[in-house]
């Protein structure tokens, strides 16, 4: 069984297994993103090169997966996981609510998902990509699906991404959202505020404050965008995105979207250094 480390018992790593959300469910504080380009720049690897990816951040201390219907790759994370242990892993997908409308049966599709990744159960299931403030009603069958999928023990969470400060603005007022997958960079780069560059401009990102107030609603929030979408080239760009998250307080995880083993390495080492502060 997965054993929460408290935050005040030693120095906090990367690697930490903290609660996330009201259910405080166990997950790691870094992730593994499988949808760089939408899946692209993972599906590039090949098969195997993949597998070995997922295995090195797993003996690295990473417990936490996170993919989606649209990056196309379920099936190969099935094969990556395939003899690691279920109850350690924190695996986390997302279904889209656009293609091109919102599915008819969302039960069905998670059935499709949970052969696709061949396990009994999903630790969260996002609603993937919301960009208006009416999604709240527009989807409310989706989300009554999922509030189902969850009583029936087929997910254990439940929650949405947002791209755009309308729907994250929206979602805010959401009791319904167990797990947030926010945008979070200090720098403003493919976040969702409208004021640009948190730092350089002198002036914050609009959609921080949101995201604060969620997570201190006990929302459990994980970023996602932390090295602004791949484009932050440099360390030092790398380095203070990773120190505000670490850093921020509201911030439960973070996922990024690897395609080395030496990215594993260095955003452990970033985040270890950011947490010993």
């Amino acid at each position: 069984m997965t054993t929460l480390v408290e935050p005040a018992a030693r120095t906090r790593t990367a690697t930490d297994i903290g609660p996330l959300g009201r259910d405080r469910l166990p997950i790691s504080r870094l992730g593994l993103g499988t949808g760089s380009d939408s899946g692209n720049d993972q599906r590039a690897l090949g098969r195997e090169a993949f597998t070995r990816l997922v295995h090195y951040a797993y003996e690295r201390g990473i417990r936490y997966i996170d993919t989606a219907d649209g990056y196309r790759i379920h099936d190969w994370v099935r094969d990556a996981i395939a003899g690691l242990p279920r109850e350690e892993l924190f695996l986390q997908t997302k279904m889209p609510w656009d293609n091109p409308t919102p599915p008819e049966k969302p039960l069905e599709v998670l059935e499709r998902y949970l052969k696709e990744l061949g396990v009994e159960y999903i630790d969260s299931l996002l609603i993937h990509c919301t960009t208006n403030s009416t999604w709240p009603t527009d989807l409310r069958p989706m989300m009554d699906a999922f509030a189902d999928a969850k009583q029936r023990g087929l997910i254990r969470a439940h929650g949405v991404s947002c791209h755009g400060l309308p729907a994250l603005r929206a979602a805010e007022g959401v009791e319904w959202i167990d797990i947030q997958l926010a945008r979070v960079n200090p720098q403003g780069r493919h976040c969702d505020g409208l004021t640009g560059r948190y730092n350089e401009a002198g002036i914050p990102d609009e959609s921080l404050p949101i995201i604060e107030r969620m997570h201190e609603d006990g929302r459990g929030v994980i970023a996602m965008k932390l090295i602004g979408s791949g484009e932050f080239k440099s360390l030092q760009e790398r380095e203070l995105a990773v120190r505000h998250a670490m850093q921020c307080g509201y911030v439960d995880a973070v996922v990024i979207g690897f395609t080395e083993l030496a990215h594993v390495d260095e955003a452990i080492n970033l985040m270890n250094s950011a947490l010993a502060d």
